[in-house]
This record gives C-alpha cells, sequence and structure tokens, in this order.
C-alpha cells in the first residue's frame, strides 16, 4: 500500500531481458536507505518488490505483463522514474491509498506551465471515465493527484512546481504514456452496485 506521495525521481541504470524475467536496476539516494530485499516499491506508481539492494542500486524482476500493460516498455538507461517506499503504518497518509496495481496507460494530450503552475491533461482508456471524479483522487505514474476537470474518458490535473521537480513528469511530453490507478474506493463502489443489480 502506498500514498502516491513520489520520494525521489530515480534513474534507470538499465532495463533488461534476463533468462528468468526482466531486470530493472535503477539508481536512487533516499528510497535506498534501509530498503532491504523483499521491500515494497512504487516504480511509476507500480508496486514492485526489491530483488537486490546495493548501495544506490536496486535491482526488480518484471513480469512480461507488468511490462506490457504499463509504460515500462518504454523504460530506457538515463530515464527517470517516480519511486515511493510503501505505507508504513506509524507514517503519514499525505495523498491517498494506491496500491500500486495500475488500471491502464493514459496518454498525455497537455503538459505546460500556466502561470505559476502546469496543466496536465491525460487521455485515459475508452470507458474509463467511470472512474473519475471532478476533484477526486488518481494517481498517475504513482503521483496522488487531485482531478480537476473531466471530460468523456479525459481528466486534468493542476501541478505546483515542487511536483514537477521532484517527478518524472518534468522530463513529459505531449504522447507520451504515463501509468494510471483508478481511486480504489470508487472501483469498490463500482463492483458494489454492480452486484447489487
Amino acid at each position: 500500500m502506498f500514498t502516491g506521495i513520489v520520494e525521489e525521481a530515480g534513474q534507470v541504470v538499465s532495463f533488461q531481458l534476463g533468462t528468468e524475467a526482466w531486470k530493472l536496476v535503477i539508481a536512487a539516494d533516499q528510497v535506498c536507505a534501509g530498503t532491504a530485499v523483499g521491500d515494497s516499491i512504487a516504480v511509476n506508481g507500480c508496486c514492485l518488490t526489491v530483488v537486490q539492494a546495493a548501495g544506490r542500486h536496486l535491482q526488480f524482476d518484471v513480469l512480461e505483463e507488468t511490462r506490457r500493460l504499463t509504460n515500462f516498455s518504454a523504460l530506457r538507461p538515463g530515464g527517470l522514474v517516480n519511486l515511493e517506499r510503501s505505507l508504513r503504518f506509524d507514517g503519514k497518509v499525505g495523498g491517498h491509498f494506491v496500491t500500486g496495481h495500475i488500471d491502464g496507460l493514459g496518454a498525455i494530450e497537455v503538459l505546460e506551465p500556466r502561470g505559476k503552475d502546469y496543466y496536465l491533461k491525460v487521455r485515459a482508456p475508452a470507458g474509463s471515465g467511470r472512474h473519475l471524479v471532478h476533484k477526486g483522487s488518481i494517481a498517475i505514474d504513482g503521483i496522488s493527484l487531485t482531478v480537476a476537470e473531466v471530460a468523456g474518458d479525459a481528466l486534468a490535473v493542476w501541478l505546483i512546481p515542487h511536483t514537477i521537480e521532484v517527478t518524472n513528469l518534468r522530463e513529459k511530453r505531449a504522447g507520451d504514456l504515463v501509468n494510471l490507478e483508478f481511486d480504489m474506493l470508487g472501483k469498490y463502489v463500482e463492483k458494489l452496485l454492480a452486484l447489487r443489480t
């Protein structure tokens, strides 16, 4: 379980197909502190298990399904990924409950400064609009954000400069894909209502 409050943007060292799985190696500073083999880390919002931890480097095994269903297929050495350690029960919940299970890929339509803030518009997969709620929560590449606009399957959020500075959004452009996780509570409500009808 995560909160969507990104701790830092780590750098991809390598992402290669190994004999048993895809191997993702990331260099980071803050997230490596106290992290051990078996710990869960959200990488661009996707929950992965640390299989090796040495100094500033973390290694993860990535399933082919995970690579296919997320923006991991676009990862390249030197690229940035958002990192968050799993929620501690004695810690703060600053964002919203994020499971690290990606619901789909969104395509950035607009990412631009507007005044002192930034405007981000994302096209979600067809039919996803039912999960988008004005002023509701969404995780975009693992970042907990508040939905400011909804138009069908598209959503927009406003970003403060700090979010741009500490996340991988500083590298993103229109057309790039982002991992989306819709609000968990909304998905449960939808399932429960469907079972009643």
